[in-house]
């Protein structure tokens, strides 16, 4: 570690982390956040979600299908259609599999939620990404006389001619920049993605044949951040979606829990004091999984339990929660390089709003090896017939690994949140499995360090 006080230096947790041991960090009883400017956001989401689902429901006709669970989803809306949402699976295959290769049982059940599934954009960054340009977008109509609330207006010829004079900038490792660049072409905005060098080559493409400026760059997730910031900066009828620092992506990414409390009940899974919850969540700069958080948090209060999963080369959530330092420290200053083959999760410093806003909610922290990402895209493969992203697995393990750490973990359900999957091409998809497949004995994970508060 480098040039690091004394008190991040003798710090036990932090020296696992600077080793690249695998390390789980469980803290006590999470503290309470009332926070009801954010309550009201993510209400306000749900809303806007809701009115605007006719409007996808034409523009994506994949989400036009009349759904099974619309009624429990859109609850007094009539919607049957439009529905930006992913199912809730049971995975008892994958569950036997990787009791097997731990030699370990799992008390309770093992549950997916399949983001990687989420229409339009197949990763959990179309919740975020696609909220704030929604808002955007109805701040747009409002200011040029339009009812921002009538989802008529957005399939209009003059909303299109205004949006065409408008532009939407973000800084993004793929995911979030899909998701933001396939909505605004479609609502007629322009478009720029700033993207990092680790992103992946399809989805620059797939941008680009959406008419999306793609703008990359040779250094990491905060470079391409910062050069969408700078280029937005005193822009006319321009927006930057700020992925360190947006209230707007946070709001959306945390409608997901109203979704899985309608969901979890559908199934007849209990969630209270007694058959707690447990939710596995990939972690990049934080955005995503704090929202889901915040959401899970106010709907089942203490009988939900949230775990952030890292990779062992860019735990930036994980170190800035830990040493209280949040965005001020980032994962080279401890040594390690930041690079993952989880290109969604390759952040190397995290947000700046997540950690200190909603760190006292989050139960605890994990850190992954590549390897072990790696292989569970062969175990889902295998097992559930599901194909993802190796970012989407990151959570896979951890159940096993805590086992009887902490009383919590000795949970009813256990549900691990995939990310991102669907979009991805044939021939990449085969190779993420092929190594899967290869590398899934590595996946028993004897050498973590756990350390409990």
């Amino acid at each position: 570690m480098t040039d690091l006080p004394p008190e991040l230096t003798d710090d036990e947790v932090i020296r696992s982390l600077a080793e690249g041991t695998p390390t789980t960090w469980i803290r006590g009883t999470p503290a309470e956040a009332v926070l009801p400017e954010l309550e009201a956001a993510m209400d306000s989401a749900a809303a806007r979600f809701a009115r605007f689902a006719p409007w996808f429901a034409e523009a994506f006709p994949e989400t036009a299908t009349t759904r099974p669970d619309a009624a429990e989803i859109f609850p007094g809306t009539g919607a049957t259609g439009g529905l930006i949402e992913s199912p809730l699976a049971s995975a008892p295959a994958a569950q036997d599999r990787l009791e097997q290769l731990f030699g370990a049982r799992l008390p309770g059940t093992l549950w997916l939620k399949r983001d990687d599934a989420l229409p339009v954009s197949g990763s959990i960054k179309a919740r975020g990404g696609f909220h704030e340009v929604l808002e955007f977008a109805e701040a747009v109509a409002a200011d040029h006389g339009l009812d921002p609330d009538d989802p008529a207006e957005y399939a209009s010829a003059r909303f299109r001619e205004i949006a065409a004079d408008h532009r939407i900038v973000v800084g993004s490792t793929g995911n979030l920049g899909l998701s933001i660049g396939i909505l605004s072409a479609a609502l007629g905005f322009a478009a720029s993605v700033h993207m990092s060098a680790d992103a992946r080559e399809w989805k620059k493409e797939l941008l680009r044949a959406h008419g999306v400026d793609v703008i990359e760059h040779a250094g990491d997730f905060v470079e391409a951040v910062e050069a969408g910031r700078a280029s937005a900066r005193g822009a006319e009828r321009t927006h930057f979606v700020d992925d360190e620092d947006s209230v707007s992506l946070f709001a959306g990414y945390s409608v997901a829990a109203l979704r899985l409390k309608r969901q979890l009940d559908s199934t007849g899974v209990t969630v209270d004091a007694q058959n707690q919850l447990v939710v596995y969540l990939p972690c990049g700069i934080g955005g995503g999984p704090g929202g889901v958080t915040f959401g899970l948090k106010r709907v089942f209060g203490d009988s939900v339990r949230c775990v952030f999963v890292e990779p062992s080369q860019a735990p930036a959530m994980f170190l800035g929660v830990r040493s209280d330092r949040h965005s001020d420290i980032a994962v080279q200053d401890i040594g390690l390089s930041g690079q993952t083959a989880a290109d969604g999760l390759a952040v190397t410093r995290p947000s700046r709003f997540i950690g200190p806003t909603i760190g006292p909610l989050i139960s605890g922290f994990a850190s992954v090896p590549d390897e072990v990402i790696r292989a569970g895209v062969g175990v889902l493969h295998e097992t559930e017939g599901i194909d993802v992203e190796p970012s989407a697995t990151a959570g896979l393990s951890i159940p096993w690994r805590l086992g009887a750490t902490v009383p919590w973990s000795d949970a009813a359900t256990h549900l691990v949140w995939l990310t991102g999957g669907a979009m991805v091409p044939a021939d990449e998809r085969a190779e993420y499995v092929a190594d899967g497949i290869r590398l899934m004995p590595t996946i028993a994970d004897p050498a973590s360090a756990v350390f409990v508060d």
